[in-house]
């Protein structure tokens, strides 16, 4: 007998998936290329400052609180969406979980709150877009405005400090293991434990397979309205966590947290070589995209360079990082 037939557009469908996992295998090359650049910049122009202990552990700690939220914006834009709200989400959840209400039952409770306050909006976005058939853009921008707002009504648009009794927040920051801090290894669980879900997973397999083609994800017997809500679920996670390692960071919860976070987040995965379209996109290019972005902002303050010029040298990058997708894109095209 013959093979069922539903089974093949199924097989049709996976296989480029995963294929696709691999998009951007060749450009962590030149990502690390470009590292190594900008380490021998730092060593040139300000050797005795950037090549020392104190300095990486800044870069790291930097890294790791938008490192955690990058690593859920890359599902996301993967699955072919886009969340313009993470910063905003992870400013919310800083301050809900510092209240004086949520400090007193202490840090464990202080952290599961910070964690489902970030997992709840995220499922608010999913739900807007993948039942209410909301534009992406349109919905996390609502989220954005909404969240930002909240947190400066809870806040009474003041900083919030983490009292003495709730120190272990805290100590994610000071205390360190071989030198670094507790909570790069935080960001560095996040890392693996996403590389491992996007590649090692049906979860991983289906989200290429939805920000590819989610008609043939569907046609595939793929849920595309639930993934696609799950994934800005996971996005909102990963704000959860974050708020935790800014809270430690700063000792305090604040509705300023994470300004332009989430313009940092994609433009780290669009450099890491995910296609804003979907479907392609690494774990690993958007760290090492992340690391690069985070290198720049390290070297333009040690060296004393204005702050509006360092945005204006992030605007072209990620200029010629999306002229070069396309580019590779056109060449790809059979």
């Amino acid at each position: 007998m013959s093979e069922p037939t539903t089974d093949r557009p199924a097989a049709r469908t996976v296989a480029p998936a995963l294929s696709m996992r691999g998009f951007g295998e060749m450009r962590h090359l030149g990502l690390l290329g470009a590292l190594a650049i900008l380490v021998v910049v730092g060593l040139v122009t300000r050797p005795d400052n950037f090549a020392t202990a104190s300095n990486l552990v800044s870069i790291l700690s930097l890294a790791a609180t938008i490192g955690v939220i990058t690593v859920g914006a890359t599902f996301v834009i993967i699955g072919g969406g886009i969340d313009l709200s993470v910063g905003a989400v992870m400013a919310l959840a800083s301050v809900w979980a510092t209240t004086v209400a949520t400090q007193e039952f202490g840090p464990v409770v202080m952290a599961i709150c910070a964690i489902l306050v970030g997992t709840g909006a995220g499922l608010v976005n999913g739900l807007l877009i993948s039942y209410g058939r909301m534009v992406p853009f349109i919905a996390t921008l609502a989220m954005l405005v909404a969240a930002r707002g909240l947190a400066q009504r809870m806040s009474d648009r003041k900083t919030q400090l983490i009292s003495q009794d709730n120190s272990a927040i805290v100590d994610l920051s000071t205390s360190r293991l071989l030198g670094i801090p507790l909570l790069v290894y935080i960001f560095a669980l996040v890392v693996v434990l996403g590389w491992i879900l996007l590649n090692r997973t049906t979860f991983g397999r289906r989200t290429y397979a939805v920000g590819g083609n989610p008609e043939a994800a569907r046609l595939a017997g793929i849920n595309v309205r639930r993934h696609t809500m799950l994934l800005y679920a996971l996005s909102g996670l990963c704000c959860g966590i974050a708020a935790i390692l800014i809270m430690a960071r700063t000792t305090t919860g604040s509705s300023t947290h994470g300004d332009l976070y989430e313009l940092d987040a994609i433009a780290a995965v669009i450099i890491g070589g995910t296609l804003l379209t979907g479907g392609r996109g690494t774990i690993v290019g958007s760290i090492l995209g992340l690391l690069i972005f985070t290198l720049i902002t390290n070297l333009f303050i040690l060296n004393g360079l204005n702050t509006s010029d360092q945005l204006i040298a992030k605007g072209l990058i990620i200029v010629v990082a999306v002229l070069l997708q396309r580019r590779n894109l056109k060449e790809r095209a059979p």
